[in-house]
């Protein structure tokens, strides 16, 4: 069972599309919240990959968690399945949407 601020954070994570990413920052601004309180309602996210918590990042470009695991090799190979490049740990900034 979700709660309603999850529901929140997984309606806005199905808006980004595939090769995109935002970040915790980004969406808890959108919903009135903090960026650790979208990572903790993205790393309980029962449907993953179908709501894409995986492209979520933080603020400085690097990956962040996914499933409760930090720079989770599963959150790479799905972002570069996408085709989002990863530099130097980095997602490139092109791939960062600045609006949903």
């Amino acid at each position: 069972m979700t709660t309603s601020f999850q529901e929140k954070v997984y309606a806005l994570c199905r808006k980004i599309p595939k090769g995109k990413v935002t970040t915790y920052n980004y969406i808890s601004k959108k919903i009135n919240s903090s960026p650790r309180a979208v990572g903790q309602a993205l790393k309980k996210n029962p449907y993953a990959p179908k709501v894409p918590c995986h492209r979520v990042i933080k603020n400085d470009r690097t990956i962040g968690g996914y499933k409760g695991i930090v720079n989770n090799s599963r959150k790479i190979k799905l972002l570069k399945s996408e085709g989002i490049k990863i530099i130097n740990d980095k997602v490139d900034e092109k791939y960062i949407l600045k609006k949903i």
